[in-house]
């Protein structure tokens, strides 16, 4: 799998930021020709990734979210979202619908089960105190309608 671009960024776990990395991710793969589904649905996918980071990694102290991006000779775009924070005790828990452990901030829990819905695939991996790492997948140019 030869590797035809990649980017990084790092930025602080701040709210604003969501938006920021969403519209970097899509800047990145527009040479790839998405659809609008497929920019929509990877663009979601990169804005629950950031959220959890924001969200349930850091639980409102400050740090740093770090977005790496490939694109293969397949078109198929990896972006890999990670943080340093408390980490997941249970990632398989975690990632079942309506799990949350921000329940007093109305958080539906169903940040990767979007992630999942929009991907072709996703992993996480995580160990508490360390941090977590979501790593999305999807092929640009999959869709039936091109």
């Amino acid at each position: 799998m030869k590797t035809v671009n990649e980017m990084k960024l790092c930025v602080p776990s701040k709210g604003c930021n969501e938006a920021f990395a969403r519209s970097v991710v899509s800047a990145f793969i527009m040479n790839l020709d998405p659809t609008v589904n497929e920019l929509s649905d990877l663009k979601t996918a990169v804005s629950e990734a950031v959220t959890n980071c924001i969200v349930h990694g850091y639980r409102r102290q400050s740090g740093m979210i770090y977005i790496n991006g490939k694109i293969t000779a397949e078109n198929k775009v990896i972006i890999t979202i990670r943080d340093k924070g408390c980490g997941i005790p249970n990632v398989k828990k975690a990632m079942e619908p309506l799990f949350t452990t921000a329940p007093e901030e109305e958080r539906a829990g169903l940040g990767f089960a979007v992630m999942q819905s929009f991907c072709d695939k996703v992993r996480v991996r995580s160990k508490p105190d360390s941090g977590t790492t979501v790593t999305l997948e999807k092929i640009i140019g999959s869709e039936n309608d091109r």
